[in-house]
Formats: C-alpha cells, sequence, structure tokens
C-alpha cells in the first residue's frame, strides 16, 4: 500500500514493540508514541491522541487496542491483526512460564525472593504511570478535579467502573460546551513530502477508505467477530460440560472484556475483587504476585488474568492433568480477553475516525482520560499497602469503605527496597529493566540475612 512503509516493515515494528513493551500501560504508550509519531512519523500527535481517547473508552486493555488501532488505519485489517497479536504474544508466552513455575515451585524460597523484589519494583512503576498519565491527560484545574474524584470514588466508595467512566465523560462534554470555541489552526505549507507523516501521505494518495464508515463492513466484523468469541465456549461446554472451570474462566472474562471500563488497570482492581473474594481461584496474595509478574513483562498489563486462569484451572482440574487444565484454562483466557478487543477496534474505529475535530465527543473522551489518572492512583493505594505491609483491613464507615494496614505488620525491607526502586525510577530515571533487575538482585542478595517474602 505504501512504499514508504510496507507491511512488512510495520510486521518488524510490532515485532519491536511487543518485546520491548514493559512498564505497564503507562509505559507502553510511551514506547508507542515514541516510536510511531517520534521515531517513524506515521501518524501525527492529534491522530494518535485521538485514537487514544478512544481506546482509554473501551474495555479492555488500551496499550494493545492503541496498537491495533494505528497498525489498522496504516494497513487495514491485516495490520491491525499483526499489531495487537505481536503486542500480545511476547508477554503471552511468558506469563505462561511464569505461571507453570510459579505453581510448581511455589515454596521454593529463590522464587519467592525474585516475586518479592519484583513487587518492590513495580511499586515505583505504577507510581510513574500515574505520572506519565497525569502529564498528558490533565491539561488544567477542571482534569485535575475529574482525576481526584475517581479517585476518590474507587478508594472510598467502591464505585462501580462503569459508573465513573460514564460521570467523566458526560463532566467532560458539558466543560466542553462550556468553553468559547477553539481557533482553528493555522495552515501550515507543505512544498515536500518531509513534514508529512506516512497516513497524511496514504491521505493525500487517496488511500484511507477503509476509514469511512460502512454499515455492510461493520455487519460482517460483528458477525464474524461474535462466532469467533463464541463458539470456543460452546465447544468447551460440550466436552467438559457447562459447570466445568473452562466454561466458568471462559464466561466470566467474556464478562469482564464487556464491562471493565477505565483500562487496564481498571480491569485488574474488577478481577482482584471477583477472582479472589467471589470466585476463590487464588489469594489475595497471589493475585500481587500475579500483578507483579504481568507487570514485569513485555506485553499489556491485562496478561495477569493468563496468570489467574492459569492457577485457577491448574487447581481444578476435572478430567484432566493440573498442567494441561492450566495451559487450557489460561488459553481460553487469552481468547476471550483479545478477541473482543479486536472487535472494538474493527467495529468502532471508522465511526471515532469520522468524529475527529468535533468538539463534543474529544471533550467527553479527553474527560475519561483525566479520570483514569484516578484510576490508577487507586490502584497504587491497593498495591502499596498490600507490598509493604503483611495484613490489610477493610473498615467500612457509613457509605465509606477505608483499607487500613496493621502498622506492626510493616516490612521494613520491603520499604527500603521499594523506596530504592523510586528513587532509581524518578531520580536518577533509570530504565524500567534496569529497575527491575536491581530490585530482584537486592532481594536475592538478601536471601543471606532475611526471608521477608514469607
Amino acid at each position: 500500500m505504501n512504499s514508504d512503509f510496507t507491511f512488512f516493515r510495520a510486521v518488524r515494528l510490532w515485532t519491536r514493540i511487543g518485546l520491548l513493551g514493559f512498564g505497564g500501560p503507562a509505559g507502553q504508550i510511551a514506547l508507542l508514541h515514541r516510536e510511531v509519531v517520534q521515531s517513524h512519523r506515521l501518524v501525527d500527535e492529534a491522530r494518535f491522541l485521538h485514537a487514544l481517547n478512544y481506546c482509554v473508552l473501551l474495555p479492555g486493555p488500551e496499550a494493545q487496542q492503541l496498537a491495533t488501532y494505528l497498525g489498522w488505519l496504516l494497513h487495514r485489517t491485516w495490520g491491525g491483526l499483526a499489531a495487537g497479536l505481536l503486542f500480545v504474544l511476547p508477554g503471552a508466552a511468558v506469563v505462561g512460564i511464569w505461571s507453570y513455575l510459579y505453581v510448581e515451585h511455589q515454596g521454593s524460597v529463590p522464587l519467592g525472593a525474585v516475586i518479592f523484589g519484583l513487587k518492590a519494583a513495580v511499586l515505583s512503576l505504577v507510581f510513574d504511570a500515574v505520572r506519565r498519565v497525569s502529564r498528558k491527560a490533565l491539561h488544567g484545574r477542571f482534569h485535575v478535579m475529574l482525576a481526584v474524584a475517581a479517585f476518590a470514588s474507587l478508594v472510598f466508595f467502591r464505585a462501580p467502573f462503569p459508573l465513573v467512566v460514564a460521570l467523566a465523560a458526560l463532566s467532560g462534554f458539558l466543560h466542553g460546551r462550556g468553553q468559547p470555541e477553539r481557533p482553528p489552526k493555522p495552515a501550515v505549507s507543505t512544498p515536500n513530502d518531509e513534514s508529512l507523516t506516512v497516513l497524511d501521505r496514504l491521505e493525500r494518495d487517496g488511500l484511507l477508505e477503509h476509514t469511512l464508515p460502512n454499515g455492510r463492513r461493520l455487519i460482517r466484523v460483528l458477525v464474524i467477530g461474535g462466532l469467533l468469541w463464541f463458539l470456543p465456549i460452546l465447544a468447551l461446554a460440550l466436552a467438559f460440560g457447562t459447570d466445568s472451570i473452562f466454561v466458568r474462566l471462559a464466561t466470566f472474562f467474556s464478562q469482564v472484556a464487556v464491562v471493565t471500563f477505565g483500562g487496564a488497570y481498571a480491569v485488574l482492581t474488577y478481577v482482584a475483587q471477583l477472582a479472589v473474594q467471589t470466585h476463590g481461584w487464588l489469594t489475595p496474595g497471589e493475585m500481587i504476585d500475579g500483578l507483579a509478574l504481568a507487570e514485569t513483562t513485555p506485553g499489556p498489563l491485562i496478561l495477569v488474568l493468563e496468570f489467574v486462569a492459569y492457577v485457577g484451572a491448574y487447581r481444578d482440574p476435572g478430567v484432566l492433568s493440573p498442567v494441561a487444565a492450566g495451559v487450557l484454562g489460561a488459553g481460553i483466557t487469552l481468547w476471550v480477553t483479545f478477541v473482543p478487543c479486536f472487535i472494538w477496534i474493527f467495529a468502532g474505529a471508522p465511526y471515532v475516525e469520522a468524529l475527529r475535530g468535533r468538539r463534543g465527543p474529544s471533550d467527553a473522551l479527553s474527560g475519561v482520560t483525566a479520570a483514569v489518572v484516578g484510576v490508577i492512583a487507586s490502584l497504587s493505594v491497593f498495591f502499596g499497602l498490600h507490598v509493604l505491609f503483611g495484613r490489610v483491613y477493610a473498615v467500612d464507615l457509613g457509605p465509606l469503605h477505608v483499607l487500613v494496614p496493621a502498622l506492626d505488620s510493616l516490612n521494613p525491607f520491603a520499604l527500603c527496597l521499594s523506596g530504592a526502586a523510586v528513587y532509581l525510577t524518578f531520580v536518577r530515571r533509570w530504565e524500567v529493566v534496569k529497575v527491575l533487575v536491581f530490585c530482584t538482585l537486592a532481594s536475592l542478595a538478601s536471601l543471606g540475612l532475611r526471608g521477608p517474602w514469607g
């Protein structure tokens, strides 16, 4: 389609991004921005942020959906499939191996030390995610107030995520209507192609017809996507019964794929509540271990769902061996988690492209983006308390719901190691991989002195 940036060049780029996508959604979005906007000039800043705002609004992992959206813009459906799959596959392979080692060697002291070090490092990564996203999303006092309101709603009132996102979108829309019209940007003379992005050249040459809304294409995407989504669940029900762990996992995570708005961090908080408290597939400590493992592998943070499913199916294998059950449970969970992500992009992206430049939708999406800062901050509170303290209690004070740590359960080594990770991340500006390696080695080195992870 485009002599400057062919599909095969795109595949190499998406593979590179999939292998280097550490640091959770914030780090991955920053990586996508650096590679797609700055290094290769595939799209401009405005197009990137427009796509990001839509992906943040969707249920599911916003970074993976953003990669899919960008791949679709450049090379149609095959480009979107390549970008989305290559964003996921390297991390999925690593998390699968981690999950096997975790359940097979859970009592291993060295493995416990590694996980402990990773959790200390991840705490700094979540703090850094708040900083990075807030820089892009908070454009004034109103957006700061939205972020604070979202944080308070989630931390102190246990408000449903869809409600928080809907109110943020409505607030952004209403706030935008009260603002004066923005003056149009002055036209920029472009005597040659140097100042044009790859997408600009495709648009100039009339090669972006796939970005226009089309009713027949929408129906085709919904029908094919729906069949791909639900036929494997039907096959599992016929093979193992509707009460099997595999059907329960597929049904639960299909629901998660639809109702969890606010990005990957919102998904994790929702799943942490239900998978632990309602279904009992794993303990709170194991959920945090899984989050630490997912944060420290490339790919979307939502790959922690693969870990949850592997552990749950491993412990309820039915007629299969525990390992085979774990692999099947993890596989169907990955399927029902990511197939909907492609449906949302291929079905909705043409209509979102048609909204570019319209103030109302853009203002609503900016409100959602601001609220996501509060969502990530709420996760940092949950994660930080459980990393630093051995015991955390939930206290209900009327409508308020407060997490209170037992001060005598503070882990001094966790505090020191997390503090070092924060220092290296924020002050020394170390890259994610360096911080992870440092904390892991420091935790392993402490084996001769103490065992704080026990």
